[in-house]
């Protein structure tokens, strides 16, 4: 394993890292620099995109960038998977499925050694949904998002 040089935990890393635990919500590093913001005033954007790339490296923070959408980041670190709404971009914990729903045998197949395993769920949330309902369209585009 390279060697990586320490990082000091800064007053604004940990203030980052306290409001991102505070949430379920799955921020993106703007929603979270609001957050942030109410607790330091100057803190700039760079900096919550910095520590935010930082903490998901050294592995303290998830780091959620799928498909093209704007990332999103979640405090919790232990084994759960996530359902993304496909309107809005929100994001939820999916917790209580713990089932090895890949197995073994597709990375046996081509021969990788399995580190780990992310699943994500896209749906239409149900705020999503009910705005869609309230404006009458049958469409599957969310338009209020």
């Amino acid at each position: 394993m390279p060697h990586r040089k320490l990082q000091r935990n800064t007053p604004q890393r940990r203030v980052i890292l306290e409001e991102l635990r505070n949430v379920t919500s799955h921020p993106t590093a703007v929603e979270l620099y609001e957050l942030v913001r109410q607790r330091m005033p100057k803190i700039s954007l760079g900096t919550v995109y910095r520590n935010l790339d930082l903490l998901a490296q050294q592995g303290t923070i998830q780091k959620h960038a799928l498909g093209g959408a704007e990332a999103r980041f979640d405090g919790s670190t232990h084994r759960h998977y996530h359902v993304r709404c496909d309107c809005c971009g929100r994001m939820d914990d999916l917790d209580g499925i713990y089932d090895n729903l890949v197995g073994e045998q597709p990375a046996q197949a081509v021969g990788y050694q399995i580190l780990g395993c992310r699943l994500e769920l896209i749906g239409i949330c149900s705020d999503c949904r009910r705005r869609e309902n309230t404006s009458n369209e049958n469409k599957r585009e969310c338009r209020t998002c």
